[in-house]
């Protein structure tokens, strides 16, 4: 989720449980505090590219980081709100704030991995974009004219429009589900693993994979309001299997660099068509139907005892953003 929207839904949490006349330092505490979660983004290594996408999302949003993450906020925020503030009304305003960043997390297209260190897995409820206009608009609105009026009635109404905004991302993303599944069945297709994603900053068009005999196919799926599931036939691409592919260079840095990199992808791995030596992670790419992967990391087996690069691919041009407007809006052929 991105921080804008991460600072209003703390702020709202935070707000939930002040008083009226505390509604601004709360909403103010609880905003920072569930922003500082991201901090994390800033932990590199320098000589291990694939660390920094690994500990991203990874303690600081963990369930079990909460009180810790609230605290270590609480005590920064504290010397700023201490005129408004106690120390005692300060961090449990934090802890509102910062709870809500992993669940946000969690509702996204990307995910956290909310149950670290007992689990690695990033849980990824797919209901939204990591950055959705509509949501982050409506909280703006609502959230504003409650720290403004110090009302929490608009503070409700935004609370509400949130979990309408998640709850028809869920019923879009179940309708696009069994749209792939009937599609992959007519093209005589058993899939093996399937995942429905919402694209960038909207709940209209997803981006539906699976696995089939060894091969990742995406197809593009136009759920509108008033009408039924639009398929957008997509491209597909030889699935990458790290252990049978590369099974030469095991024990080797970039092996284990490549496992490292199959896990973060839940398996949906690609050779990228373009650039040489890079697998990527075949969930995600600029189009729906698309097989060229949004980001990857780049072999060289003659350097197997270096840690691999992590590079984007991020084509954003004329021709990408036009398909993808006339597949939104239902128009394409």
């Amino acid at each position: 989720m991105d921080p804008l929207t991460h600072g209003l839904v703390g702020a709202a949490a935070s707000q939930s449980i002040s008083a009226r006349e505390k509604m601004r330092p709360a909403a103010f505490t609880g905003a920072l505090a569930a922003m500082s979660a991201d901090l994390d983004y800033f932990i590199h290594i320098a000589s291990n590219p694939l660390f920094n996408i690994e500990i991203h999302r990874q303690f600081t949003h963990s369930i079990v980081f909460i009180p810790v993450g609230a605290l270590i906020a609480s005590i920064v925020l504290y010397w700023i709100v201490k005129n408004r503030l106690s120390f005692k009304e300060t961090y449990l305003f934090s802890l509102a704030g910062y709870a809500t960043a992993g669940l946000m997390d969690a509702v996204t297209s990307y995910g956290t991995q909310l149950f670290w260190p007992f689990s690695d897995i990033r849980v990824a409820w797919n209901l939204v974009s990591v950055v959705d206009p509509l949501l982050t608009a409506g909280l703006i609105i609502f959230i504003g004219i409650a720290i403004i009026n110090k009302n929490k009635i608009y503070l409700w109404i935004a609370i509400t429009w949130l979990f309408l905004i998640l709850i028809f991302g869920f019923i879009q993303k179940d309708r696009s589900t069994n749209s792939l599944l009937e599609h992959a069945m007519l093209n005589g297709h058993i899939p093996e693993n399937v995942v429905v994603k919402p694209t960038i900053g909207n709940q209209l068009l997803w981006r539906g994979n699976y696995i089939h005999d060894g091969r990742i196919h995406a197809v593009g799926l136009r759920a509108g309001i008033f009408s039924g599931v639009r398929i957008f036939e997509g491209e597909s691409a030889g699935l990458v299997v790290i252990d049978k592919d590369f099974a030469d260079y095991k024990g080797t840095t970039m092996y284990h660099d490549l496992r490292r990199f199959e896990r973060l992808s839940e398996g949906f791995l690609v050779r990228h068509p373009e650039e040489t030596g890079v697998i990527g992670d075949g969930r995600y790419a600029m189009l729906p139907t698309s097989m060229s992967p949004l980001w990857g990391v780049k072999t060289d087996t003659t350097a197997t005892s270096q840690h691999l690069p992590f590079l984007y691919f991020r084509d954003a041009g004329d021709e990408v953003r036009s398909e993808f407007v006339e597949m939104l809006l239902g128009r394409k052929k």
